[in-house]
């Protein structure tokens, strides 16, 4: 089959990115083989290309926002029918064993294993996920439209969560690509004000099309305090930027997997009167249904810019250079 695989991990323009010839996977008992369609470009991609996170698996196919069809499945699998549409995200596989996982937080799994990462993802005409791991996809939207939301969408969702942001209080986004701009929708739906600080003018017409509040730089200090916050842009400069916008009590959640270090805190301005920090770590499966759930009742719509799969290098440049608002999704033209 036809795929891209990271050759060697490496800044974009050395083209660490190359398509090749994979053998079609064998699914395991318990996994499915999945046709894919769509694959949303996810930041992550990006940070596993240029070696930002350690390599896992040599010659890695990523892709973890996969919308495909069921092709093929391995014996022990129950409950699924060929041509069945499922979703691909990026938590693949947990032990179910270890303290975490019985305690509901398999995103904290020591053995946990990642779409893309620890195993090759979307970026090809077929892979496989664990059928325990797959998700069922709700109506209404189409194979584009759903990509996003298999893996910017929950990971939205759970930094949002992780956030404590109270009924009806005051958010603030900082960055707005794929991620942030479906949180926003779902934090306005549920009544929040959200404030967008982010660099590209572009994002910013889009929160405020959204709905958003106000749209500003990303170092600019937001029009009123803010009661909760979100990083989705993983420049450590602006954790000391962001906690400054917190209102007394504030929470700031640090929504990326990758980020760049994290300059000196001064207690007294950044941190006291019982402003915290907390990072997102992956996703549970239920942080997934309880989203997509969500999301269908709200209406929630990824804007999506559509690239054939054979141009993946290209949208993954796009992305790092901030080319587009939204979300990147490759369409499979293998």
């Amino acid at each position: 089959m036809r795929a891209w695989s990271v050759t060697g991990p490496g800044p974009l323009d050395g083209g660490p990115l190359r398509p090749v010839r994979k053998p079609v996977p064998v699914p395991a008992a318990d996994e499915l083989l999945v046709r894919v369609r769509t694959c949303g470009v996810c930041r992550t991609d990006l940070h596993v290309t240029e070696g930002d996170l350690p390599v896992r698996r040599r010659g890695v196919t990523p892709g973890h926002e996969v919308v495909g069809e069921v092709a093929g499945a391995g014996a022990a699998v129950r409950g699924f029918e060929a041509g069945e549409r499922v979703g691909v995200a990026w938590l693949r596989r947990t032990d179910g064993t270890c303290p975490y996982c019985l305690r509901g937080a398999e995103n904290l799994c020591p053995a946990s294993s990642y779409t893309g990462w620890d195993a090759d993802g979307g970026y090809a005409e077929y892979t496989t996920v664990p059928a325990a791991f797959t998700h069922r996809l709700p109506d209404g939207l189409d194979d584009v439209g759903l990509a996003p939301l298999l893996c910017a969408g929950i990971i939205g969702y759970r930094a949002l969560r992780r956030s404590a942001l109270p009924p009806g209080g005051r958010l603030g986004l900082y960055g707005f690509g794929g991620s942030a701009h479906l949180c926003a929708q779902l934090a306005l739906a549920e009544g929040a004000t959200v404030h967008v600080l982010t660099r590209g003018a572009a994002a910013r017409r889009l929160a405020l099309g959204l709905g958003a509040a106000s749209a500003g730089d990303a170092y600019a200090m937001p029009p009123e305090p803010l009661d909760s916050a979100i990083l989705f842009a993983p420049v450590g400069d602006l954790v000391p930027v962001a906690l400054r916008a917190l209102d007394r009590g504030g929470t700031l959640a640090i929504a990326g997997i990758h980020l760049t270090d994290v300059p000196a805190l001064t207690y007294e301005r950044d941190l006291f009167y019982e402003r915290q920090v907390r990072s997102v770590t992956a996703n549970t499966r239920e942080d997934a249904r309880e989203f997509l759930a969500l999301a269908a009742r709200h209406g929630v719509r990824a804007t999506t810019h559509p690239y054939p799969m054979s141009r993946a290098d290209e949208a993954l440049r796009d992305l790092k250079a901030g080319r587009f608002d939204g979300a990147a999704v490759l369409v499979n033209d293998f």
